[in-house]
């Protein structure tokens, strides 16, 4: 396993720039954005392109490569993470529009992997929007399949603000969802993007789950969430804000036996730091301590406790 990190959090440097940050660092490969440079969805780390996959084409994706080549950093996937299951079907048109452009890139880029968000009208309950899923997805499944590229489905509720009150913007949240998801649109090319972080905070064991859909790994986050006691004492687990994202070693997730359970299922691919801690984003010097901070921590955990 190799370290690196995803590049929403460094959007006021170029391509260039994030690649010599990483290698300067010690990371091998990067998750590199690639959102619409006049995306509407500004939510904290949306709209970043690092890459612009609209007109891409194999000069585009040769000049990549050999940034790439020029600071030895890989890419791990291509990150693009709206919601294609908006309840605005015009809305959900342009992101699903823009998700294929993202896997058309990476099938020129050689990179087999793009990351993404299933979606979910956060207003119906997730057994009534599985007739849609299927309609939405299944073109979205076979444009990867003929390109050999692997959907990485990231499971957060997307569930943070009161705008995606109550049910949240992605319902790939839980192995039972898992289940249906997979059972429903059965692809090899569709798989998870894993992420420990939003399993916390939902009581869901991180270790069993990543036992029990090692067979549908394609990309694995490293994010730590760390739950306000207090807080979820006072608002309940139906509450807002008593849980919050942080840099690995700073929250509640036991990261020696993350890497245990990992390496037990043969997984054995990039492992990339996505940084969504407030208290490192006052600044750009600040969000690559953040970076350095995480990429310190892990390495001990898994030279030395993984």
């Amino acid at each position: 396993m190799q370290l690196g990190f995803a590049t929403a959090i460094l959007p006021d440097l170029s391509l260039e720039e994030v690649l010599a940050f990483a290698a300067d660092e010690g990371f091998r490969w990067l998750e590199v954005m690639c959102w619409p440079t006049d995306a509407s969805d500004q939510r904290r780390y949306a709209g970043v392109t690092h890459i612009d996959v609209r007109a891409f084409g194999p000069e585009d994706a040769e000049r990549v490569a050999g940034l790439c080549r020029k600071y030895g950093v890989g890419i791990s996937g291509l990150g693009y993470y709206p919601n294609p299951l908006a309840q605005d079907e015009a809305e959900s048109a342009v992101y699903v529009a823009h998700l294929g452009r993202v896997i058309d890139a990476a099938r020129l880029l050689g990179v087999g992997v793009v990351n993404t968000f299933i979606g979910r009208d956060p207003t119906l309950p997730i057994e009534a929007q599985w007739d849609r899923v299927e309609a939405v997805w299944r073109p979205i499944v076979a444009r990867a399949e003929a390109a050999s590229v692997k959907l990485g489905i990231e499971n957060c509720p997307m569930l943070f603000s009161l705008d995606e009150w109550p049910g949240g913007k992605n319902l790939a949240v839980s192995p039972e969802v898992w289940d249906e998801l997979f059972r429903r649109l059965t692809s090899s090319s569709l798989g998870l993007n894993f992420d420990p972080s939003h399993l916390v905070w939902q009581g869901i064991d991180i270790e069993r789950a990543l036992r029990d859909f090692a067979h549908k790994l394609v990309h694995v986050h490293l994010k730590d969430e760390r739950v306000d006691e207090e807080l979820l004492y006072r608002r309940g687990n139906r509450g807002l804000g008593w849980h919050v994202p942080k840099i690995p070693g700073l929250g509640d997730i036991d990261w020696p036996g993350f890497f245990r359970t990992l390496a037990s299922v043969g997984w054995d691919g990039p492992v990339i730091i996505e940084v969504e801690d407030r208290a490192f984003e006052d600044s750009l010097a600040g969000r690559q301590e953040a970076v350095r901070a995480a990429g310190r921590y892990l390495r001990t955990v898994m030279e030395f406790g993984g």
